[in-house]
């Protein structure tokens, strides 16, 4: 049975009354759940699931900071030595995010019922990736889960600030090119048909800029639809193309050789890859299951490929750095640094450091690219403003220099 929420209230031990909500499967589950934290309950209603406002396709998801609270929680009950479904039965009901309160009561019940942690984390691939469940299968093999949820949170608390970086640099160049747009077409489709009727009625040749201008306001008018129609098929095509192997492929190199913007994808598929690649050997899990989980989770498809193949030359006998040097999709430097590591015998660590010096690669990349794109969209803007302002005046000043 699917699990819901339940509103209760009940009383503790010491008789003071306590009320919350719990997902459960049951009334009778959450019942049982409240007798084995020491609370008698007095009332328990299933919550209507049409309570609150909700706009579909959003609020269902998990987002990073959840999993990072939940983790982070997690790993302080089971230092404090908590066994292992009380901390779930506990964050089942204290997690605000319903769909992680859901995905973590089922897990609860089947480690209740004699599953690992980790097998019941992998029921929830949407919720809990590969790198997650692999990681806590390491920590509970090697008794070290508190310290390997740790390395979980700092992990994915690194992958949020990267993300907010990049987020953060994108919001600007973005405002300024929406306003430039609009401006640009509330000119076009209403302030140009007003000069042209003018213009129309003093006859007359027009000057060529007047009349480009003229020209694209007309087929504006009449094509406006169109054109919004036309943009949203390419946008869905290009995520069609982008669904298959090839399509992603074809636009993953486009955009790792695209001028500016191709160097800090780089930097950060780089950044990623040895994070990744270095806590999983650092908790330790495998080098060939290791890079099989940093490859699905590249995030661009030439990476994954140069990590499949890294993985293959592995399992032929050869070390990491020579296949990664033949890849050319990680730097001369990153791969002299893992070989140093691998000769060495501290490979984590050092993929660790090459995170952390690319991780302020990126910072910097990001400032690049902010710097290149501020200037750059003004000028569009003022450009094209001022061409159509320019163009729609020309006929005024020739007509006034007539008359003069």
């Amino acid at each position: 049975m699917p699990a819901a929420s339940f509103i209760w209230a009940g009383k503790s031990r010491d008789g003071k009354i306590q009320k919350g909500e719990m997902s459960a499967s049951s009334k009778d589950e959450v019942i049982a759940m409240l007798r084995r934290q020491g609370v008698i309950a007095t009332t328990v209603k299933e919550k209507s699931a049409s309570s609150g406002f909700k706009i579909p396709g959003f609020g269902g998801g998990v987002k990073d900071k959840d999993i990072v609270i939940f983790t982070r929680q997690f790993a302080t009950m089971i230092d404090a030595g908590l066994p292992l479904v009380q901390c779930l039965e506990i964050l089942a009901g204290q997690t605000e995010n319903k769909t992680l309160a859901k995905a973590v009561s089922q897990i609860r019940s089947d480690v209740e019922s004699g599953s690992t942690y980790a097998d019941a984390l992998g029921k929830h691939p949407k919720v809990f990736n590969d790198l997650y469940v692999n990681l806590v299968a390491a920590g509970e093999v090697g008794g070290i889960l508190d310290t390997i949820l740790g390395r979980l949170t700092g992990y994915i608390e690194k992958n949020m600030k990267l993300k907010k970086q990049i987020k953060a640099a994108m919001v600007y160049p973005s405002v300024v090119m929406i306003v430039a747009v609009g401006v640009i077409a509330v000119l076009m489709v209403f302030v140009i048909p007003m000069f042209s009727k003018m213009f129309t009625d003093m006859g007359g040749e027009l000057p060529g800029p007047t009349q480009l201008v003229i020209s694209i306001s007309n087929f504006m008018q009449h094509y406006i639809i169109h054109m919004i129609v036309g943009i949203f098929l390419v946008i869905t095509a290009i995520k069609k193309i982008y669904a298959t192997k090839k399509g992603r492929l074809m636009i993953d190199t486009l955009m790792l050789n695209a001028p500016i913007v191709g160097n800090l994808i780089s930097k950060i598929a780089v950044s990623k890859f040895t994070r990744t690649l270095g806590t999983l050997m650092g908790a330790g899990v495998p080098i060939m299951d290791g890079l099989e989980i940093v490859a699905k989770t590249a995030g661009n498809k030439v990476v994954e490929n140069a990590v499949f193949a890294t993985r293959q030359s592995i399992s032929e006998g050869k070390n990491l750095s020579e296949p990664l040097s033949k890849s050319k999709v990680f730097p001369k430097m990153v791969v002299q640094m893992i070989n140093v590591g691998e000769t060495t015998g501290a490979l984590d660590a050092m993929l660790s450091k090459i995170a952390d010096f690319y991780d302020d690669e990126v910072d910097t990349a990001v400032e690049a690219l902010t710097a290149a794109l501020e200037p750059a969209l003004m000028v569009f803007l003022g450009t094209s403003v001022g061409f159509i302002i320019i163009a729609m005046y020309l006929p005024i000043f020739k007509l006034a220099s007539v008359v003069g």
